[in-house]
């Protein structure tokens, strides 16, 4: 009887818990498991993070046109004419990629430090002109404001900016730096703006 316990012991004990070929098995499915998947991870928090920044540029722009239609922002000094067909920002070239090229432009500081600098991911600056007609020349009377805006680490060498093509959304990397979050255009209009000037601006009614 005692003999029979004892080998029911023995048998039990040999068969509990894991061997360490097993173990090993396990950690090395896991690393498999790991490697396949943090691809699909790095991607997915890339793309949150790039659209996070689109989103921050949209409402900067957006805050821009308001505080230029409210006049608590000065309107951009630069002016250029163009016919009432073209999209105008295409004709008007990026800032130059400069510290004095920074500095030339709107600053929206979104990190703890004040002003913007070329070193932070985080600050946006706003390149903004406006566009008035052959027949409306007089921006008393309104005007198109054309607005682009950039992340203020583009400023970090003198690779030249981009213009035309936005950053997208959707990239497996943190985007590239050189290219406009956001491009946009807007009609700024005025105490004195009329109808007509509307008509002059869009060529015609």
């Amino acid at each position: 009887m005692i003999k029979h316990r004892v080998k029911q012991y023995l048998a039990q004990n040999s068969q509990s818990g894991f061997t360490i070929i097993e173990s090993l098995m396990a950690v090395i499915v896991v690393g498999i498991l790991m490697s396949a998947i943090a691809p699909a991870i790095a991607l997915s928090v890339a793309t949150r993070v790039q659209a996070r920044r689109v989103e921050l540029a949209s409402q900067a722009a957006r805050t821009y046109i308001d505080g230029i239609r409210s006049g608590t922002i000065t309107p951009p000094s630069t002016t250029i004419e163009r016919s009432t067909t073209q999209y105008f920002l295409d004709s008007v070239d990026p800032p130059t990629a400069s510290a004095a090229g920074l500095a030339s432009l709107h600053c929206v500081s979104l990190d703890e430090t004040s002003g913007c600098s070329s070193t932070s991911s985080k600050d946006l600056v706003i390149q903004a002109v406006r566009s008035v007609t052959s027949t409306s020349t007089d921006a008393d009377k309104g005007y198109r404001l054309g607005l682009r805006v950039y992340r203020a680490d583009a400023f970090s060498d003198s690779t030249a900016l981009q213009k035309g093509t936005k950053q997208a959304t959707f990239t497996g990397g943190l985007g590239d730096r050189k290219k406009p979050l956001v491009e946009m255009t807007t009609e700024i209009t005025t105490a004195k703006t009329t109808f007509q000037d509307f008509c002059d601006r869009l060529g015609g009614c």
